[in-house]
């Protein structure tokens, strides 16, 4: 009778923790009451969510279904894209209409959770369902949870379209999945964000093999997320773009993205050639500056007097900087046909002030060669510049 008992009070245990881990009618509940002055803004949510639940697990339950819940999926823009609008306006027109796409269900999902200490990030690629992948991109969120991260999909999670109708119903399939098992249905376009030492390559995901394979070369996501973290934007751009193309290219989705991060590397590079060109040109202008200082003095007999070497470092200064100038301007890059007449304009002026610095350079030469009454009658005109 004893053993009897033990097995029995073991098969309970193991039972109730199984119920504890996949019932989370209490959260729910809590969520759901949260009142609706706080619902208008990500803060008034963030601060209800931060006063009622304590673990990072009840946190992002709450974020999950809140988000499924609230927002209903916009079926008249399912092919609508807003990509240029800011998150900051995305979101306050998601929490007033209570309807989005997607994007939109990620966007309110990640901003709740890093809001309220959960380190998350969105993630954008395609998907399969029923053993047919989709010929639209999607969006999901990772979300880390107790150092490890966890899949979520708040748009599957909140329902279903059936015959372009949306019909509300939460699934929890989508909540908090491994990654190991997300990648049956969602990959996304760079595979950093598979959260897998054994990344799935797309036409694995096409032929339905994302098995873990450990035949292949491992691959730490963890130091490669962090390297990303600390990366510039060019080179987060550069880098995806690199392990996007290495993953395959296997559909127009792909394809599309890999254009889409190579015109934003063209963006960012331009802009950051725009930004050198601004800088250069305020130290041309520093140069002409120094230039005008010496011929006001020139143009004064070189009254009062100073000694040589600083005659001979007021037009060698000016020069030297002139000189630099010009080679960072030939070295500066593309910088939209918008800026290039600034740009050919900036070249020819540099090029005139240096050409004009050589000429008081000789002056200063001839100058200093001559004796003090030699030098007098060196001064027989005004120049300008």
């Amino acid at each position: 009778m004893k053993n009897i008992y033990l097995l029995l009070s073991l098969f309970l245990s193991v039972l109730s923790f199984g119920q504890s881990q996949t019932d989370y009618t209490l959260i729910d509940s809590q969520i759901s009451k949260i009142p609706n002055s706080s619902t208008t803004t990500i803060k008034g949510i963030a601060n209800y969510i931060n006063s009622n639940f304590r673990t990072d697990n009840d946190k992002i339950r709450a974020i999950f279904y809140w988000t499924a819940s609230n927002i209903r999926y916009d079926m008249d823009n399912t092919f609508t894209s807003n990509s240029r609008e800011t998150s900051e306006n995305k979101i306050k027109n998601i929490l007033k209409t209570r309807k989005g796409v997607c994007s939109d269900y990620t966007e309110i999902f990640n901003d709740l959770a890093n809001k309220v200490g959960i380190k998350s990030v969105i993630i954008s690629g395609y998907t399969k369902q029923n053993g047919v992948i989709d010929t639209i991109s999607h969006a999901w969120c990772g979300s880390k949870i107790n150092s490890k991260w966890y899949l979520f999909d708040p748009t599957w999670g909140s329902g279903f379209a059936n015959n372009g109708r949306f019909y509300k119903k939460i699934d929890n399939s989508y909540f908090k999945v491994n990654p190991s098992q997300s990648i049956t249905s969602h990959i996304p376009f760079d595979y950093l964000w598979q959260f897998l030492n054994y990344p799935i390559t797309n036409t694995e995901f096409y032929q339905g093999k994302t098995q873990i394979n450990k035949s292949k070369k491992y691959f730490d996501f963890e130091s490669e997320i962090a390297k990303y973290e600390s990366s510039s934007e060019i080179a987060k751009l550069y880098d995806s773009a690199e392990r996007i193309e290495k993953n395959g290219v296997e559909n127009n989705l792909i394809l599309e993205r890999l254009k889409n991060k190579d015109r934003n590397i063209t963006y960012l590079r331009q802009k950051t050639n725009v930004e050198k060109l601004n800088l250069i040109a305020n130290n041309c202008n520093q140069a002409i500056n120094l230039l005008n200082d010496f011929i006001y003095y020139r143009n004064k007999r070189f009254s009062p007097a100073l000694p040589d070497n600083e005659i001979k470092s007021m037009i060698e200064i000016p020069k030297q900087k002139l000189i630099e100038c010009k080679n960072a301007l030939y070295n500066v890059g593309y910088v939209g046909n918008e800026n290039s007449s600034s740009l050919a304009s900036l070249k020819k002026s540099v090029t005139n002030a240096l050409a004009q610095t050589e000429e008081h350079i000789l002056f200063v030469q001839n100058y200093l060669s001559k004796n003090n009454i030699a030098r007098k009658g060196m001064f027989t005109k005004t120049i300008w510049y």
